[in-house]
């Protein structure tokens, strides 16, 4: 286990794998978004920014403001009462904010690769009448889309902090299970 004053050597390859993870598991929570929110293509863009990193395009403030975007969409679906789609945005948030995972040993660190898939379970459980088996279920289907790449860098910090109500329990569900997979470190 690595300390968190530990700087941590991140390949340009492997954030961009990061990235591609987290905007699959954001993807995945979209057509909530979309269902609720149809004229509002913030979280699109922010997912399309992300997986745009992923595929070779450079890490710009364009991807950034994609983000605080996607941030906006989501106050503005709680505004309107709409907590499922305001998580979806979250996930498409989180996905553009993966790109900008830190090399820095600090727990706080796994938000960046586990939080579009925390938020897109968070989504599903809320779109579903505030049913956590529909947040679990969402969850064991996005283990699958964490390559072994992500599952390396993920083990290299420790393990997701306490605390984040829901979203942060499913982060740390999702940390637990992907450590533990069987993905070669």
């Amino acid at each position: 286990m690595c300390d968190e004053s530990t700087k941590i050597m991140l390949s340009l390859s492997e954030l961009r794998e990061v990235a591609r993870f987290a905007a699959a598991c954001a993807r995945s929570a979209l057509v909530i978004f979309e269902r609720e929110r149809p004229e509002d293509l913030r979280p699109r863009a922010a997912i399309e920014a992300a997986q745009a990193f992923a595929e070779g395009a450079r890490r710009t403030r364009g991807l950034r403001d994609c983000a605080w975007a996607a941030q906006r969409a989501a106050r503005d679906a709680i505004e309107a009462g709409q907590p499922a789609a305001s998580e979806a945005a979250r996930a498409a948030l989180a996905a553009a904010g993966a790109a900008f995972l830190h090399p820095l040993a600090k727990a706080t660190q796994v938000k960046h690769i586990l939080g579009s898939a925390a938020h897109a379970a968070q989504a599903f459980a809320l779109a579903a009448g505030d049913d956590p088996i529909a947040g679990a279920d969402q969850l064991a289907q996005v283990q699958s889309l964490a390559s072994p790449i992500v599952v390396e860098v993920l083990r290299r910090y420790p393990p997701a902090p306490p605390g984040g109500g829901h979203t942060g329990e499913w982060i740390r569900q999702l940390d637990a299970a992907l450590r533990e997979s069987p993905h070669s470190p």
